[in-house]
């Protein structure tokens, strides 16, 4: 499931429509992406309430929640692929770019995570501690055709520097 949480129809219709999955499906196993709302990004008022009030049905019906974050998407179009003006497809093609790369073990052969069940066996501690930072790497904008060679040590240095998280948050200081 594909979602917003600052608003009314992706907070409140869509963490209906998950649990009314969940009850239909108990033993399917159910991930979500969901964007999260930013104070910085926009001024709804409403927004941190639809927000705090679907994230308890994100807990008890979700089994993995790939949390993306507006306010990250503005950072990342503006500071590292020098968007001076990011548009909506620009923000859409980085969070489909995420969506692709989380799933691509479901789509292709191999030998870890090849499920969706078995990438929460790896991941997730505690059945109710399924919220997960995404990190991509390498970051390039929508319709780039140049690319450069990158090694492992610095793919792997890119993918957990904060400034390629995909929500806003830096936890080398716990933020």
């Amino acid at each position: 499931i594909t979602h917003s949480l600052g608003g009314g129809t992706g907070a409140g219709m869509g963490t209906l429509l998950i649990s009314k999955i969940r009850e239909e499906f108990p033993d399917r196993m159910m991930a979500t992406f969901s964007v999260v709302p930013s104070p910085k990004v926009s001024d709804t008022v409403v927004e941190p309430y639809n927000a705090t009030l679907s994230v308890h049905q994100l807990v008890e019906n979700s089994d993995e929640t790939f949390c993306i974050d507006n306010e990250a998407l503005y950072d990342i179009c503006m500071r590292t692929l020098k968007l001076s003006n990011p548009s909506y497809g620009d923000l859409n093609y980085l969070v489909s770019a995420v969506m692709s790369g989380v799933t691509t073990c479901l789509r292709f052969p191999g030998q870890l995570n090849s499920d969706l069940r078995k990438l929460a066996v790896n991941m997730v501690p505690f059945p109710r501690l399924h919220f997960f930072m995404v990190g991509f790497a390498p970051l390039t904008s929508r319709g780039a055709h140049s690319f450069r060679a990158v090694s492992v040590p610095e793919l792997t240095q890119q993918m957990f520097d904060p400034k390629n998280m995909m929500a806003a948050s830096d936890f080398r200081k716990s933020r």
